[in-house]
């Protein structure tokens, strides 16, 4: 049965990275943009990583530019940007795709183990559900991601529990991250 330990990564220079190095750990799988409303999540993500990862747990950022063009830097542009800011210490990896062809296939199988369940009720996130339907139209059946900021959560076996979309708010995440750490 494969798991997010099966995937290759590539971090921030370009090298290699095998997820089984995460072997063990419980994994919050993050696409990012630092140019998105939802960009203020680093702050809790940085702070619930702060808190936890002594007990096993760590933040894994995928910056990607497929969402309204809100992640055009470049690796080292993200990364003094989230290191400036908020003050993120989590890995943060390559910027990649997440959606269409050419998205990372990591991505996909997070998408395809725990696929999009809405972003909930209210207009906001009504008015947001339009939005990404209208951007993602291009991905067809590869629209695997909604929108920035969708959080998937791994066990340590390196199984998908959940995943959370940008809209759920990031106490529920810290709550359910609490709970897989035991």
């Amino acid at each position: 049965m494969k798991t997010v330990y099966d995937f290759m990564v590539k971090d921030r220079a370009g090298n290699d990275v095998s997820l089984s190095d995460y072997n063990g750990k419980v994994l919050l799988i993050v696409n990012t943009a630092t140019g998105c409303g939802f960009t203020p999540h680093y702050e809790p993500l940085e702070t619930m990583y702060k808190e936890l990862r002594d007990k096993g747990f760590e933040i894994l950022d995928f910056p990607c530019n497929q969402f309204a063009n809100q992640a055009p830097g470049s690796e080292d542009e993200i990364h003094q940007f989230c290191t400036l800011k908020f003050g993120t210490e989590f890995p943060q990896f390559a910027k990649i795709d997440v959606n269409g062809d050419s998205a990372d296939p990591l991505f996909a199988y997070l998408a395809t183990e725990k696929p999009f369940a809405g972003f909930g009720k209210g207009i906001k996130n009504a008015m947001l559900n339009k939005f990404a339907d209208m951007n993602n139209k291009k991905f067809g059946d590869k629209a695997y991601i909604k929108w920035n900021f969708t959080k998937f959560l791994v066990d340590r076996t390196g199984k998908v529990i959940a995943r959370f979309e940008p809209t759920t708010d990031m106490a529920e995440v810290r709550k359910s991250v609490k709970e897989l750490l035991g």
